[in-house]
């Protein structure tokens, strides 16, 4: 997934995704901008990202999912004895 690659080396949140995270991410991505059911919903997710507008709603959508991961992920730790 390039566009994630792109949005996690542009930003330096220094957070890694396990296959599992980009298997929950990537279909949350598609719902969330209507790709859901298209054809090709690979390309016309990459024809979302050559457009500015829609580039920046991709890596602001994908920063907020980063950030209530981590948030998840720091409540679990915090509440282990």
């Amino acid at each position: 997934m390039t566009i994630l690659s792109e949005v996690l080396s542009g930003v330096g949140f220094g957070v890694g995704l396990n296959d599992s995270d980009k298997e929950q991410l990537y279909p949350e991505l598609l719902y969330y901008f209507g790709l859901v059911g298209g054809l090709n919903i690979c390309e016309a997710l990459e024809a979302a990202w050559r457009d500015p507008y829609n580039r920046s709603e991709i890596e602001e959508f994908i920063l907020a999912w980063l950030r209530k991961k981590a948030k998840k992920r720091q409540k679990s730790v915090v509440g282990v004895i």
